[in-house]
């Protein structure tokens, strides 16, 4: 199963009930055009759940092709022309820890300090946003949510998608907002500052905060 390919052995093993899911949601797209590529659509799962110390969950990948890389809202270095969420969030955080703007919107860096970037639905059809929305992934993701909110996690979550799974995480450890869509930012997005509050309770519970800048 190609999907699974980039899961850390700690992620098949947890989610063995719903590996049937994956499989079923992999031979469903068949050889369909659908975004990211195969290999990476599992990619947010690459490092194992006890290096997990955030997680920020958003709604589906980039539908543009070649933009999604499996991370939630990051992108390839070789991407010029920044999406526009990945812009807003860039805006926050300059004005949260007053980071200059990064040059790339390759968020690997904060994949590998432990900051887990999953969308609720993991795929999308090429050029079509949310069209998967229907195939099965929440059942997937919620299983991802319900392993977290059973550790020290804190859980970044943005939109009414994201926001469906609150319930998984303990309430003092849950950052809500609006999505950072050009939709929907200037409806609680701007001025949440995701980045400080989830270092203050990270730092509460003396676990090491992230660094965001890059």
């Amino acid at each position: 199963m190609t999907f699974l390919n980039s899961v850390h052995p700690e992620w098949k093993d947890a989610l063995e009930d719903v590996l049937f899911k994956i499989a079923e949601i992999e031979e469903s797209l068949g050889k369909t055009a659908y975004e990211p590529k195969q290999n990476l659509v599992l990619r947010a799962l690459e490092h194992p759940i006890s290096h997990t110390r955030v997680a920020i969950f958003g709604q589906d990948p980039y539908p543009t092709p070649g933009y999604a890389t499996g991370l939630a809202f990051s992108v390839s270095r070789n991407v010029k022309t920044l999406p526009k969420s990945l812009r807003n969030i860039f805006q926050e955080l300059s004005s949260d820890l007053g980071c200059p703007t990064p040059v790339h919107g390759d968020l690997s860096s904060w994949s590998d300090q432990g900051v887990a970037l999953i969308n609720r639905v993991l795929s999308v059809p090429s050029g079509v946003s949310n069209g998967h929305k229907n195939i099965g992934w929440q059942a997937v993701t919620n299983e991802i949510a319900r392993i977290l909110g059973e550790r020290k996690v804190v859980a970044v979550l943005w939109g009414n998608n994201a926001q469906e799974m609150t319930h998984f995480f303990k309430e003092s450890w849950v950052l809500a907002s609006a999505h950072p869509s050009p939709l929907s930012a200037h409806r609680g997005f701007f001025g949440s500052r995701p980045f400080s509050k989830t270092n203050a309770i990270l730092k509460t519970h003396n676990i090491k905060p992230i660094d965001w800048s890059y």
